[in-house]
């Protein structure tokens, strides 16, 4: 399989417009437009695809993250950060254009983000992120795009994943986490394909 977007190359920075946060003072809400992406040369026998973007490069501790005067450093352990989940894509859907799943910044998360006829769509990690924030705080499902640390050292890498699958929906309910999700697809993943966009706010890294 193979699997490609409009508005970045594999390895190459994520446009801001396709973030959460951009540089501004130091940070900024952006447009949040999920981007273009395109699959194809699925394997006979295809009957749905999963649709992830998951970020490796999350701090795994919290102490020195946004805070001024401070750096992230490069060797704190890393983990992952859901920013899109999304199955039971239909087989003849291979093309989702830009800004068709997300186009901005809903405060309290997209309770019912768009997506192809007869997907269904996961919580992403801003959830935990804003938990408690009065204005902020709520359940975020669908696409929300990078707002990596403004201060971190490293520049994050942004894993887009488009899996075939022999199944044409999995058992999962709107609002599904991606651990509930790898659990479904356990056994039924006959290919996939990743597409990996970088992203950094720090001024020093650029974007």
């Amino acid at each position: 399989m193979q699997l490609r977007s409009d508005n970045f190359a594999n390895s190459q920075p994520i446009p801001a417009t396709n973030a959460f946060g951009k540089p501004g003072a130091p940070v900024a809400l952006s447009d949040n437009r999920s981007p273009h992406l395109a699959w194809k040369d699925a394997p006979e026998g295809t009957r749905s695809f999963v649709l992830s973007c998951i970020d490796t490069d999350v701090p795994s501790r919290g102490d020195d993250v946004n805070k001024e005067g401070r750096v992230v450093p490069a060797d704190l352990p890393r983990v992952e950060f859901a920013h899109w989940l999304m199955a039971n894509i239909p087989e003849e859907c291979g093309e989702l254009a830009e800004g068709a799943c997300s186009d901005g910044i809903t405060p309290r998360g997209k309770r019912d983000p768009l997506g192809p006829p007869g997907s269904v769509q996961g919580l992403n990690d801003y959830t935990g992120w804003f938990a408690g924030d009065a204005e902020m705080g709520g359940d975020y499902l669908g696409y929300d795009g990078p707002c990596p640390p403004w201060n971190d050292s490293i520049v994050h890498h942004y894993h887009f994943r488009i899996h075939a699958l022999d199944v044409a929906r999995l058992d999962l309910p709107g609002g599904f986490t991606l651990a509930e999700l790898r659990a479904a697809m356990h056994g039924h993943v006959l290919a996939e394909a990743s597409l990996v966009g970088t992203y950094a706010i720090q001024p020093a890294r650029g974007v």
